[in-house]
């Protein structure tokens, strides 16, 4: 059994990303016109979209329309501006680029830029944030603007993709980005194990809640949110 994931790794930098750079710019064409995008994550493979167009994602999938996507975010600093600032979150921030996706009050402005998309990332005002730690996954978000409606690879009700091999198999995507190999020319191997979601308390409240267990452990969510009176529960 893989041991939860703890601390983000070192990521290689934009010159250690295996696709050219003219792929990268096909990626962000493609979502400007509201196609989708495969790549990979350090967890499983994801499938991207603007927000705007986050209904594709849906469509693709056959996803059930009660289930918000997430916001992929290029770093921290992106993503806690897209949210209602909160201590918590500050604290949680730390975790990132990581397996983490944090549930939290959005920001009413960024909401209403997306028009219908807000709809599928934020149904009840709340945004599910996450920053990814993989270099390809970091490289589309830099040539797409910072943010990304994202979702597993999968269509509804089937294993998410965990390889390159899979994800070209499921065929949901307008473009696929491969994956970076390493020293020895083979693609790392990912958690294959989806982030680890937890919504933070409501006002007046001093209880998260783990609504998915994954590639972070509750101790290291638990130990973030002591200091500052909050704790940690699951669902």
């Amino acid at each position: 059994m893989r041991e939860p994931y703890m601390s983000a790794p070192a990521l290689p930098t934009m010159s250690d990303v295996a696709p050219d750079p003219d792929l990268f710019r096909a990626a962000a064409q493609i979502l400007d016109r509201g196609g989708v995008v495969a790549y990979p994550t350090e967890t499983v493979w994801g499938l991207a979209a603007r927000p705007a167009a986050a209904a594709e994602l849906y469509r693709r999938k056959g996803r059930e329309a009660d289930k918000p996507l997430q916001l992929s975010c290029l770093d921290a600093a992106t993503a806690l501006a897209l949210a209602v600032p909160s201590p918590a979150l500050l604290a949680l921030s730390g975790c990132w680029p990581g397996p983490l996706t944090v549930v939290t009050p959005g920001q009413p402005e960024r909401l209403r830029a997306w028009g219908a998309g807000a709809g599928a990332v934020a149904p009840d005002g709340w945004l599910g944030l996450r920053v990814p730690a993989h270099p390809v996954a970091l490289a589309l978000l830099r040539a797409a603007g910072g943010v990304l409606a994202t979702t597993s690879l999968n269509p509804s009700g089937q294993a998410a993709a965990s390889s390159q091999a899979e994800a070209e198999a499921y065929a949901l995507a307008d473009l696929l980005l491969p994956d970076v190999p390493d020293a020895a020319g083979q693609a790392p191997r990912p958690l294959a194990v989806p982030s680890t979601v937890l919504r933070l308390p409501a006002p007046g409240e001093q209880v998260a809640r783990v609504l998915r267990e994954g590639g972070l452990g509750r101790a290291e969510l638990a130990a973030r949110l002591a200091p500052l009176g909050v704790r940690v529960e699951t669902l």
